[in-house]
């Protein structure tokens, strides 16, 4: 059997195959996030969810893809977890990146990137990955995602610079003192997570001029940084995976449009993309074990 997840900073989605590449279920976690997650945690989750007890003993190749998964030393924390929990499995940990541009890879050479809770963009050609430039996380980077725009809301919010109908719905629909929201992102763990906690707040007024223009200017800070920045963007498609591309995909395609670039797929979710994509191209169906 084939396990294989994708796992944002919020949430992760795990698919089960069998030998022939049928699905045999398919569960969502919590998001699993070296940099602020442990091998503990990873354990103590994965080992916590019913299906995935159940067949975790019979389980031949883990493939998780994950947000942070940048180094050798990332993702070993996260292959201690997965250790732990899938313990007859060969288990292999990639970036989120990787899961990307493999999910959205249709044969010819591409940009691929997230908006997502966070930001990040690459190249691929089929047979290798390459960024051009770091993504920076929420507090330095992050353009266009979904803490980027909570993070700005939240600030206008404090400021009282929100237009009058979204001040007045915010402070309804949250509550929240500036105490609150000052102890959540600078004392308490997972900020990035609480500042992407506010997109459905954005998604909820859309049409409002304030959020039009809010997710544009990300979009476009996004696109100036981190697609800009490969030499040959004009000449390739640039795709996208992510809640934030594909909520906002009208203001992506017109950001695109202004900068003369090709567009190319917009995915919500990218594992379905990504299963195929380790059935026809890393064959792994062929390396079950007999």
């Amino acid at each position: 059997m084939i396990l294989i997840a994708e796992s944002g900073s919020t949430k992760s989605d795990w698919v089960l195959l069998d030998s022939k590449g049928r699905e045999i279920d398919r569960w969502n976690t919590m998001g699993f996030n070296p940099y602020f997650h442990s091998a503990d945690l990873v354990y103590e989750k994965l080992s916590s969810t019913d299906g995935l007890r159940v067949w975790a003993e019979k389980i031949e190749q883990t493939w998780f893809y994950g947000a942070g998964c940048s180094s050798d030393h990332l993702k070993a924390t996260i292959k201690e977890g997965l250790d732990r929990v899938f313990v007859n499995s060969d288990n292999h940990v990639g970036h989120d990146l990787e899961a990307a541009a493999f999910a959205l890879y249709e044969g010819e050479t591409e940009i691929a990137c997230i908006l997502g809770t966070g930001s990040n963009s690459c190249h691929f050609d089929g047979h290798k990955v390459s960024e051009e430039v770091p993504s920076l996380a929420y507090i330095l980077g992050d353009e266009g995602s979904a803490s980027f725009i909570g993070k700005r809301i939240v600030a206008d919010f404090l400021y009282k610079r929100l237009p009058d109908p979204l001040q007045k719905d915010f402070g309804k629909t949250y509550n929240l003192s500036k105490d609150d929201i000052i102890t959540s992102v600078y004392n308490k763990p997972f900020a990035n997570v609480y500042l992407a906690g506010f997109g459905p707040f954005a998604g909820k007024h859309s049409n409002h001029p304030y959020i039009k223009a809010l997710v544009k200017e990300g979009f476009s800070k996004f696109i100036e940084i981190h697609v800009m920045c490969f030499e040959d963007a004009k000449s390739v498609p640039v795709s996208f995976v992510g809640s934030v591309a594909k909520i906002y995909e009208d203001i992506l395609t017109e950001c695109l449009n202004d900068f003369g670039l090709r567009k190319g797929k917009v995915l919500a979710k990218p594992v379905n993309h990504l299963i195929q994509y380790h059935i026809n191209f890393l064959k792994v169906l062929e390396l079950q074990k007999q």
